[in-house]
């Protein structure tokens, strides 16, 4: 057996999980109609297949009608999904994991008019601010419903195969019992502590009692909410003794802070340039007063610091959950003393901030989670060796390297510039994205493991790319930025990407016009203001930075704000004239009726990219398939089989920002479903 802290067995009451390792509840996003079907089933067995200990579902289940998801959860109320549940719980369990669900009633944090239109609910009349809804306070039969509803669904998933329930206790309706600051009932569920965990308490004994002691329950709540007023740690602690003495669970997943802000919720689970486990200490506090198992996950996004949590004896369970996302098959590769090829979570939270714009949940670089029915984790071997040239050693390009290796083709990348990287080298300078760079280094990594010939400094002319007399050119030359976009005085500007790689020095009074709305806009104006600049962000849409979404904003509004940066929203930049050392900028808006004057010393345009296409239309006259994609063969997963020119050579694609500005997933995107079939 390995003397690896990680790989050893746990024993939870009657459960022996193989290994140290969970995936923590989440919910990706991925229901239909409510329920875990196909999609749902294919991404929690993936991870099942690739070692991990215990995976849960859900993030959280609803257990009641008046819990509407404001994102795509299960409906763990309804009847119908026990056989779903049952087919999905079947599965991971033939790969020898244990399975988890976590159910909720999310009381004040979700929405009126979402689902049957039925009022929120909660222990006080006060608004979360995240959601926006003034919640109707609980009345006596309101709680006995809510109660029964919740043994109702641990019973379902029970039915439904599942190894045990855990309830979500933090910022949710369990939580807003609990905390002082959202519990104003009087009688026996407000007011003293020992009333205001009654609820808690008997949520679990009308489980308990509908699903037995061979049943794991269990329960993530915040030992400190890290708010004035709030659950502070001293009575977190005495919470965490409270729930071991009650007997009724079986372990404690800890959570410190709260979510019900943006700035909380990006506390809570941190991204990219925040501190790697912030909360493990605290975690390893609770199990030191409780001496009880515990569980816990927050940025624990290498194999490293995971090791250290158990060995140290912190916590009993480590979550990788976003690192699972990133990489399923962890342990597996850990078994297989293959740490170095496991690809990493890079904090970009891609995954997260999607789901709260009601998307689902993506890895940032890893375009088959999410999409295991189509796309693979392992790329298969191909039946022919072909020669593929790839241009560009972005993303994009060096993704499509990668899959092209792993089909054993001989794969040759040419690069103008002297070192990988594209955009994402260029995002990387700032500190709080270097992190970013980790999507590069592991695609080189496992490039030159997989024999890809690289040429840098090469300018990849169409004599430069038919002397390798190809069977397959990808164009992966990405864009340049488009600043043009002015009805005069385009000259006068400069873009994001030249604030950011110092090619242009930081004026002294700068205006942003960024209808881009995505990270360069923000990271420019960090730079500039970082260096003494007084400066103003201008977009024309009703928000900024959209495309930067809310969890990712947080710490670029911490820097920004504390550096008295302007944001003004629903004005347009129209055109810039010269007057002697200063620029007039011309502002108008779409909303009609404004034309204003404002001065500045540099004017910033971050406008997205245009394509760098010249090679690929260079190349397309001679290609088989004139640069054609047949989508419909693309979205099925099956070769390309477009053939307008017999007499032509090679087949010819382009992929990312060479074709439009997008983004990282998206180029990696085009890559995987490309060259999976080549």
């Amino acid at each position: 057996m390995s003397n690896d802290p990680l790989l050893q067995p746990f024993q939870l009451k009657h459960l022996t999980l193989r290994n140290r390792i969970i995936v923590t509840s989440h919910e990706p996003a991925y229901p239909e109609d409510g329920m875990p079907k196909d999609r749902y089933r294919a991404y929690t067995v993936e991870r099942a297949k690739g070692g991990v200990a215990l995976t849960m579902t859900a993030g959280s289940a609803a257990v009641s009608k008046d819990s509407p998801p404001v994102f795509n959860n299960l409906l763990a109320y309804k009847d119908e999904i026990v056989p779903w549940i049952r087919q999905m719980t079947d599965a991971v369990h033939e790969e020898g994991a244990a399975i988890m669900i976590q159910l909720t009633h999310l009381g004040r944090r979700t929405r009126w008019d979402k689902g049957d239109w039925l009022p929120v609910v909660a222990p006080s009349h006060h608004r979360e601010a995240a959601h926006r809804a003034f919640p109707k306070k609980l009345e006596d039969w309101d709680i006995e419903r809510i109660i029964r509803d919740f043994a109702d669904a641990a019973e379902r998933m029970k039915a439904g195969g599942m190894d045990g329930v855990e309830l979500e206790a933090y910022g949710h309706l369990i939580d807003q019992f609990t905390s002082p600051l959202t519990n104003e009932l009087d009688g026996p569920y407000g007011g003293s502590l020992d009333n205001r965990l009654r609820f808690c308490f008997d949520v679990f004994r009308a489980m308990r009692e509908r699903v037995g002691n061979d049943f794991i329950l269990g329960v993530r709540f915040t030992a400190d909410e890290c708010l004035p007023g709030g659950t502070g740690k001293a009575e977190g602690l005495e919470i965490s003794r409270r729930l071991k003495e009650s007997g009724l669970i079986d372990y404690l997943n800890v959570i410190r802070g709260h979510i019900d802000t943006d700035p909380g919720l990006t506390d809570v689970i941190p991204i990219q340039g925040m501190a790697s486990a912030p909360h493990l200490d605290f975690a390893g506090d609770v199990r030191a007063a409780t001496k009880f198992p515990t569980f816990h996950a927050a940025k624990i996004q290498d194999v490293a610091t995971a090791r250290h949590a158990i060995a140290a004896g912190k916590v009993d369970m480590i979550g990788m959950t976003r690192a699972h996302m990133t990489d399923p098959h962890i342990v597996r590769k850990i078994m297989e003393k293959r740490e170095d090829d496991i690809r990493p979570c890079v904090g970009a939270n891609y995954c997260l901030d999607r789901i709260y714009q009601g998307g689902m949940a993506f890895c940032i670089h890893n375009a088959a989670t999410g999409r295991e029915e189509t796309m693979p984790h392992r790329i298969p071997k191909a039946a022919v060796r072909k020669k593929v040239v790839i241009v560009g050693a972005g993303p994009a390009g060096l993704e499509a390297a990668r899959v092209s290796a792993e089909r054993g083709h001989e794969v040759v990348v040419l690069e103008a510039a002297n070192n990988p990287g594209g955009q994402i080298r260029l995002t990387a300078q700032s500190e709080r994205r270097r992190e970013m760079i980790g999507i590069i280094d592991w695609r080189m990594s496992q490039c030159e493991k997989l024999g890809v010939t690289f040429r840098f400094n090469t300018w990849a002319e169409a004599e430069t790319v038919l002397t390798e007399k190809p069977d397959v050119v990808i164009i992966a030359t990405g864009g340049l930025p488009h600043t043009e976009v002015l009805s005069k005085g385009n000259e006068l500007v400069v873009s994001s990407w030249d604030i950011i790689s110092g090619d242009v020095k930081p004026g002294t009074n700068v205006l942003i016009f960024d209808d881009a709305g995505d990270h360069a806009g923000l990271q420019a104006a960090e730079f500039l203001a970082k260096a003494g600049a007084k400066v103003e962000i201008m977009t024309p849409d009703r928000s900024f930075a959209p495309e930067v979404m809310a969890m990712n904003l947080v710490p670029y509004m911490r820097s920004l704000q504390k550096l008295d940066v302007t944001f003004t929203v629903t004005y347009r930049l129209e055109s810039v004239e010269k007057s002697g050392n200063q620029i007039i900028a011309h502002v108008g808006s779409d909303y009609g009726g404004v034309a204003k004057q404002q001065t500045f010393d540099q004017i910033v345009v971050n406008h997205g990219t245009i394509p760098l296409d010249d090679l690929y239309f260079e190349l397309k006259p001679d290609s088989r398939n004139l640069g054609e994609v047949s989508y419909d063969e693309l979205i099925a997963g099956t070769p390309q089989s477009v053939e307008r020119n017999p007499e032509g050579a090679y087949q010819l694609f382009r992929i990312g920002d060479a074709v439009a500005a997008r983004n990282t997933h998206a180029a990696i995107y085009d890559a995987l479903r490309l060259a999976k079939d080549i």
